[in-house]
């Protein structure tokens, strides 16, 4: 008869076969985390299998449905302090799975679902892994994109297991791979479908327990003097069957020639180091950790827990996991503040433009949503163009083994083109993504509303005319909102969600939904020219536009700018806007916003000399040429002489400061629900510096009276476009923060944190 024993987060069941099988499953979470209870739950499990004889081997499997541990529980850094504790919890965890690796039984890890972080590398210090063929099933350590580093082994344990490059590829960037890709690295021992996980996995358990058990028995009868060369045997023997020769040779001489190693390292580092610019320590820590672990393992242990001890308290992690935290917070979020209301079920979607980005939001409403969309445009050709757009994104996962022919083939199904109204009658939501002129924008929305149903909704993707005016032409103004998708839709996360007085709660909690079904991370803002992303982006670009009119060159403005954090520079984000459409949205924000919004005269000239940018390839940089680089001749357009210098760190600082400026001009007049928006939109729509924590986190870092003192200054220089936001002048004043710090009492907070449109100045 088996044996159940339970605990806080663990179950355990003592089969009649020697089996233990441990059931991970954290209560009233839909995830399981390696949290205070799974610690020590786990620490109490490893006694028990050591002192129960009639234990043979264990089995740790989730009781989720589709996770296995998807790391450590992240809240748990926000009560650390000190770098000694984070020192401490770091070795716990290593000694933890240490006295698990050492055991006196083999443990198998059943995999399904995520496996990620603290997961992975509980899994590591089993004995064997056996996964599921599910797409789900991910492994990783993603902690480099949290600010970490693995801290429980893992970058000791990985590169052992799977070769030193397949481990670097994996920790320094933090990508997660399917059971498949990890079966062929050696980190998945076997491959299952999810039906018979358990089975196998007890299956590999009780394998290796006869494995040992006879290796026990034969060194006992020879005095233990073939045992080691058995074992190093058996090693070849399982290297040579689960890699090619050439794989192995490759690893033989990287892992044992100290000359290729360091050329390894090196080249690492000075990829690393081209890809974050310095800014993000943790890909340099763990490669140093994993460098000394090779050869020195106990060292290597150390280092690890140290660097994680350092990296827990960096200023870079702090941002980063708060960052994660808000994104976690989002997910639950309905956009409304009534609980009562619901999301409605959105059964077909219609697209009306099928260009870039009608094409784009096709295709997530219908690949990632899962939703059957009705794409129109005004002529066969250009609706034909937007159903290739769709199907060659699809083409795309294909070619990287995402999904099959099949399953492409059925999404294309689900996508039907038209050039007229029929098959609108029966839409749920409408999106439109037609030329962003007001005149058009309505035209479309009184013909859609002509054959639609009464409670159809319409969105519009505009980025800057406010959605109130687009509902003029509505005869259901409570069913119109705002969906401000970002290009290339199908890789940009962000979705902005823009709300009238007059639009239904309901209507906003069902975009909302729709969104992150189309796997957007969600903000929802109220509405007014430029909503909030456009309008931050607005005067971020102008400041660039004003550097260079002094003369300073185009390729020194975006290096700057990309050394300091943004992932492409504001000249170059110009041609990839199409500068045609960056001029039409500036003379929007011009007329509402006046001074603080203005470019320096002469840009009008790159219109007149047909350069859009990309799109048309002319724009500041050369396309479709050998010579790459700056297009000179605009210069002489623009009556600019390239030959003045400015330090990197001021041009970075004068354009982010207007970005922040702005973006605390949207806070206190109330476009923001919170500030934690404003961050996540910023960096997840425009690109601002994760590690800086959005704009909000940002000011917070810097000091509210040092930021209104820099803009001060500059506004002495520059003039009133850098005058800062009245809500910064008052915060400043009463010493108020945007943000929570961490240990602040909810006193403390209600106190010292701002709130959305209750702080600005008249």
């Amino acid at each position: 008869m088996s044996e159940t024993i339970s605990m806080s987060a663990l179950q355990i069941e003592l089969r009649d076969d020697g089996v233990a099988v441990v059931t991970v499953d954290v209560p009233d979470q839909p995830v399981n985390t390696l949290g205070d209870a799974v610690a020590e739950d786990l620490k109490r499990m490893r006694g028990l299998l050591v002192e129960d004889q009639r234990v043979r081997a264990a089995v740790i499997i989730s009781g989720k449905p589709d996770n296995f541990i998807a790391g450590a529980d992240i809240k748990m850094f926000e009560r650390i302090t000190t770098m000694d504790d984070a020192v401490a919890m770091s070795r716990e965890g290593q000694e933890g799975f240490r006295l698990l690796a050492e055991g006196r039984i083999p443990v198998v890890a059943a995999i399904h679902g995520s496996c990620l972080g603290g997961g992975l590398e509980l899994a590591l210090a089993c004995h064997a892994r056996v996964a599921t063929d599910h797409r789900k099933t991910k492994l990783g350590l993603p902690e480099v994109q949290l600010g970490l580093i693995p801290g429980a082994g893992g970058t000791q344990r990985l590169p052992r297991l799977i070769g030193l490059q397949a481990a670097l590829d994996m920790i320094l960037t933090g990508k997660q791979i399917p059971a498949t890709r990890a079966k062929s690295l050696g980190l998945v021992d076997e491959v299952v479908p999810v039906p018979v996980l358990a089975e196998a996995a007890i299956r590999c358990a009780l394998r290796l327990a006869d494995e040992r058990e006879a290796e026990a028995a034969r060194r006992a009868a020879d005095g233990g003097r073939r045992g080691a060369f058995e074992r190093m045997a058996f090693s070849i023997k399982r290297a040579i069957s689960e890699k090619s020769l050439g794989e192995d040779l490759q690893e033989l001489v990287t892992e044992d020639n100290p000359l290729a190693r360091k050329v390894v390292f090196d080249t690492a580092r000075k990829r690393l180091l081209a890809k974050t610019r310095g800014n993000y320590p943790a890909p340099e820590k763990a490669l140093e950790a994993i460098r000394v672990g090779l050869t020195r393992p106990e060292q290597g242990y150390e280092l690890e827990a140290r660097l994680f001890g350092e990296l827990v308290m960096s200023p870079q992690a702090r941002q980063l996991i708060g960052i994660f935290l808000a994104t976690t917070t989002l997910k639950k979020d309905t956009g409304v503040d009534d609980p009562k209301v619901a999301p409605r079920a959105v059964n077909k979607l219609g697209m009306l433009g099928a260009g870039l980005m009608g094409a784009g939001i096709a295709y997530v409403t219908a690949a990632q949503a899962g939703i059957p969309v009705r794409l129109r445009d005004r002529d066969p050709a250009s609706v034909g163009r937007g159903m290739a757009a769709v199907r060659e994104i699809l083409d795309g996962r294909v070619k990287r083994r995402r999904i099959t022919r099949r399953r492409r083939d059925e999404i294309m199904n689900t996508v039907s083109p038209t050039v007229d109204d029929t098959g609108f009658g029966d839409v749920d939501v409408v999106v439109e993504a037609v030329f962003e002129e007001l005149s058009v924008k309505h035209k479309v929305l009184r013909a859609v509303e002509a054959v639609g149903r009464d409670d159809m909704i319409f969105a519009s993707n505009t980025s800057t005319i406010p959605i109130a005016r687009i509902a003029e032409a509505s005869r259901h103004p409570e069913t119109v909102i705002g969906m401000h998708y970002f290009s290339p839709v199908h890789k940009m996360p962000l979705l902005e969600i823009i709300v009238t007085d007059r639009t239904a709660p309901w209507v906003i909690a069902t975009c909302v939904a729709l969104g992150k079904r189309q796997g957007k991370t969600v903000i929802v803002v109220r509405d007014g020219v430029g909503f909030y992303t456009s309008r931050i982006l607005g005067p971020y670009m102008a400041e660039a536009a004003h550097i260079l009119a002094t003369g300073v060159p185009i390729e020194a403005i975006d290096a700057a700018l990309v050394d300091f954090g943004f992932p492409v520079g504001p000249i170059k984000l110009l041609d990839e806007v199409g500068i045609d459409v960056a001029q039409k949205a500036g003379t929007v924000v011009r007329e509402a916003f006046g001074d603080r919004m203005e470019a320096p005269p002469g840009m009008d000239k790159l219109i007149g000399d047909t350069r859009y940018g990309r799109k048309n390839q002319r724009g500041f940089y050369r396309y479709g040429q050998k010579k790459k680089g700056v297009d000179e001749s605009v210069y002489e357009l623009l009556g600019v002489t390239p030959n003045q210098t400015m330090p990197a760190a001021e041009i970075a600082q004068r354009c982010t400061l207007q970005m922040v400026n702005e973006a605390a001009h949207c806070f206190g007049e109330g476009i923001l629900r919170s500030a934690r928006d404003g961050d996540i939109g910023a960096i997840f729509g425009l690109g601002f510096p994760p590690f800086l924590g959005g704009p909000f986190r940002y000011a917070d870092s810097l000091g509210l009276r040092t930021l209104v003192g820099a803009l001060g200054d500059y506004a002495k220089q520059f003039g009133r476009r850098y005058e800062p936001a009245p809500v910064l002048l008052d915060m400043a004043e009463r010493g108020l923060r945007f943000h929570r710090e961490p240990g602040m009492s909810d006193a403390e907070a209600e106190a010292k944190v701002a709130r959305p449109g209750q702080h600005a100045r008249p």
